[in-house]
């Protein structure tokens, strides 16, 4: 309402938040989704996020990590020749994927063949 379409002597006013200072939306979340036990879960999911960083942009192109369950990583793998050296890899990708991760660690990789693997692949 602008100024001139308020009565005269009207006063706005900030409704009291009551006790405590205002906390930060960031802080909030966070304990609510430890109140949930979600905050292991989102942790986890961060490893697919991460992918593209931890095993670089020539396996991100073959490679794509699709979800999360449990403390499981599902990938899948455009060929079997890279399933294969993947599978290699995997030991040297957990370690990477949990560098640093206080919460939220994968335990494992499961690498799939993806269906578009046998188109031309």
């Amino acid at each position: 309402m602008s100024e001139s379409m308020r009565p005269r002597g009207e006063r706005w006013s900030v409704p009291d938040p009551g006790p405590g200072a205002p906390e930060r939306v960031g802080d909030v979340l966070t304990g609510v989704l430890g109140a949930l036990g979600l905050t292991e879960a989102l942790a986890r999911q961060g490893a697919i996020v991460r992918w593209r960083e931890v095993v670089g942009e020539r396996i991100a192109h073959v490679a794509k990590a699709i979800t999360v369950s449990s403390d499981v990583l599902f990938v899948q793998v455009d060929s079997s020749a890279w399933l294969s050296e993947l599978s290699l890899m995997k030991q040297d990708i957990l370690r990477r994927l949990n560098a640093g991760q206080k919460e939220g660690r994968i335990e494992k990789i499961v690498f799939t063949l993806s269906e578009r693997s046998g188109k031309g692949s």
